[in-house]
């Protein structure tokens, strides 16, 4: 008999990841989704009647108790937050409401279901912050420097405190930054390669950005999702660091991504903008995987030249096609 999974944040990039993933797994996949009156599954929109979507809120314990009900889960993987860092700035009380309180709400509507549930909560690299230790592994003490950060450190903590408390099947995975072509085009990664393709096509002259200088240890989403898959897997709940151990500046990001158009001196095309600076910022994240490695057998498969390159190329061809 398959196996069934309900993944929150269904239409972002890496619930749109992890579905492709289950699916290839032979699961029977739920993915939730808010109500509202515009969809947008553009991340989903090629998998058809593959997968069921059912509406539910992390603001509204009810809705998730109902989708529980519902879909019958063996593993809930909880991607969905408010998960855009710079506009939790301007949004701290519903990024905690959701990033930080969807989490207790979820787990609590799986304690009230009443039935042995496996739970996957996406914790973040951005708990590290100010990087106490360099890189960072499961044992680096925690400074987020982001309403963000903290919201996700509330989840990561409630998970374990669930676990521990209620001895729950509770996982987090703390995922360093990972993109892919799937990314929204608010995050900068995406920002870049959908501007420097637009550049190349004569659609743009310039690129704003902000911080040109932070450092991140960037991987590709559709390794991370297996990870996410294998904590499940284990014999017993624990927490995991995933990452790349390198660590990369905006400027080697957009170096390679100039690169890949023949564009070299990209400076005069890249203009910085103080709007786009962060009250408090982050200036290098990079993380340790050993143990994932040791006691998942994982690591990453696609190197960080290749994920720019195949966002960019993603990008050019999705302009080249709409013509904008």
């Amino acid at each position: 008999m398959s196996r069934r999974a309900l993944i929150t944040g269904i239409n972002g990039m890496d619930g749109s990841h992890l579905a492709d993933f289950l699916l290839e797994k032979d699961y029977v996949v739920y993915g939730m989704e808010r109500r509202s009156s515009t969809k947008n599954r553009t991340n989903t929109a090629h998998l058809g009647d593959r997968i069921t979507f059912v509406n539910g809120d992390l603001t509204d314990q009810n809705s998730l108790l109902r989708v529980l009900k519902e879909s019958e889960p063996d593993e809930v993987y909880n991607l969905a937050s408010q998960s855009f860092v710079g506009e939790s700035w301007n949004t701290p009380e519903q990024t905690s409401n959701v990033t930080g309180l969807g989490v207790l709400r979820m787990l609590e509507a799986i304690r009230e279901l009443g039935k042995e549930v496996k739970f996957y909560q996406a914790s973040s690299s951005e708990m590290f912050g100010r990087m106490i230790e360099n890189p960072a592994n499961e044992k680096t003490p925690f400074y987020p420097r982001s309403p963000y950060g903290v919201s996700k450190l509330y989840g990561h903590w409630i998970t374990k405190n669930y676990r521990e408390s209620y001895d729950m099947f509770n996982v987090s995975g703390i995922l360093f930054n990972h993109e892919s072509e799937r990314r929204g085009l608010e995050f900068v990664t995406r920002k870049i390669t959908d501007g420097v393709a637009r550049i190349h096509l004569g659609l743009a002259d310039t690129l704003t950005l902000g911080n040109l200088d932070s450092k991140r240890d960037w991987g590709y989403a559709p390794d991370y999702v297996e990870a996410m898959w294998l904590m499940m897997q284990q014999d017993q709940p624990d927490d995991f660091v995933i990452a790349t151990g390198e660590a990369h500046s905006i400027r080697e990001f957009l170096s390679i991504a100039f690169s890949c158009v023949d564009i070299d001196s990209w400076n005069n095309y890249v203009k910085q903008d103080k709007r786009f600076m962060r009250p408090a910022e982050v200036d290098v994240l990079k993380g340790d995987f050993t143990k994932a490695k040791g006691a998942l057998g994982w690591k990453p498969k696609t190197d960080f030249p290749s994920l720019v390159t195949k966002m960019l190329m993603a990008d050019i061809d999705r302009l080249t096609k709409s013509g904008k």
